[in-house]
């Protein structure tokens, strides 16, 4: 029998297959595999549900990631999912798959972090299920909410000359990355050294402890704007604006002097000889909601301090980067793929 090898689908690709075998069957579900979210309708709304699991070793290093964060930060990301629906997460869900070596005070701390997000983002958590695991520590975690009908954002309304807009700065997950992976390699080579955080906080919680979004879903509807695309920024915003474009039948021109890098994330960047434009668009884990409006409502939102347009959609399919030095280069899709070798 012919044996393909994952790495040559893609973690995209892979999904694309998947779904191609699956045709809904219940006329509830409006919207399966291929969003930040399913969409079912459960009558005077919809009804969102998504679904992410963390790997130890590969999403997470438990070597200087705390319990307590990883906790919150896998609520987070799925509320985030939310609410790149333009939705409100409502209920949780948490599964855990466990190693020997974890206590019951590991357990304890996990658990004090997913509190404090249900706390932060006001979802209850409902259910869930626990097993033993031989490969290290797993947590899933499936999230619900709702939104209403006539307000919800898929991947694939963007037309063009419609404003891309991004909720925050980036790059600073991915150098809070970077930091802590070097302190790590220090401490591995001289257990007496202490880590060199002091002026690393921004960029290392960043990446720790991630903020999902949702100021913004309830911004955008007290001012009645529904975003005509949105996704949420995980694998970085050159891969996520792929996507739009993608679905959507539209291309993108992103102003590079627009893209929102704060002052510690150019200077680490610096550190690291490592161009914070690159981070910007490919690094990934930064969490803001990345999506698009009607000329018209961008009047309306201009004025939101954390709303920061990037650039427009445009009809003809490529994708590419205003340079500051003058001319394009065209965006490649170069964020994380989970299946890469």
């Amino acid at each position: 029998m012919e044996r393909t090898e994952l790495n040559t689908l893609g973690e995209f690709g892979l999904i694309d297959r998947i779904s191609s075998k699956f045709t809904s069957q219940n006329h509830e579900t409006i919207k399966g595999i291929g969003d930040d979210a399913a969409v079912i309708d459960v009558g005077d709304k919809f009804m969102l549900v998504s679904t992410d699991m963390l790997l130890e070793g590969i999403h997470f290093d438990l070597s200087y990631t705390p319990l307590r964060h990883l906790g919150y930060k896998a609520v987070a990301v799925n509320v985030s999912d939310i609410a790149a629906m333009n939705g409100i997460a409502k209920q949780i869900t948490v599964s855990i798959g466990l190693s020997n070596r974890i206590s019951v005070e590991a357990i304890d701390e996990l658990y004090e972090g997913i509190r404090f997000a249900c706390e932060d983002y006001k979802v209850d958590l409902v259910g869930g299920d626990t097993a033993a695991s031989r490969s290290g520590f797993v947590i899933s975690i499936t999230a619900t909410g709702f939104v209403e009908k006539d307000k919800i954002a898929y991947r694939n309304g963007a037309k063009p000359n419609d404003i891309l807009c991004v909720t925050g700065d980036l790059g600073a997950a991915y150098f809070g990355l970077q930091v802590l992976e070097r302190e790590k390699q220090v401490y591995l080579a001289n257990p007496e050294m202490q880590p060199e955080l002091q002026e690393k906080e921004y960029i290392v919680g960043k990446l720790l402890k991630p903020e999902a979004r949702t100021d913004i879903i309830h911004e955008l509807n007290e001012l009645g704007v529904v975003p005509t695309s949105m996704i949420d920024i995980s694998d970085g915003l050159a891969s996520e604006l792929m996507h739009l474009c993608t679905q959507s039948g539209v291309g993108a021109m992103v102003f590079e002097d627009k893209l929102p890098i704060e002052d510690q994330t150019m200077l680490t960047a610096t550190e690291f000889n490592i161009s914070p434009i690159t981070a910007a668009l490919n690094g990934g884990e930064d969490y803001q909601l990345l999506f698009t409006v009607k000329q018209a409502d961008f009047e309306k939102i201009k004025n939101l301090s954390d709303v920061l347009p990037i650039g427009y959609m445009t009809a003809n399919k490529t994708v590419e980067l205003a340079l500051t030095s003058g001319g394009t280069a065209a965006i490649k899709a170069q964020g994380w793929n989970h299946l890469e070798k």
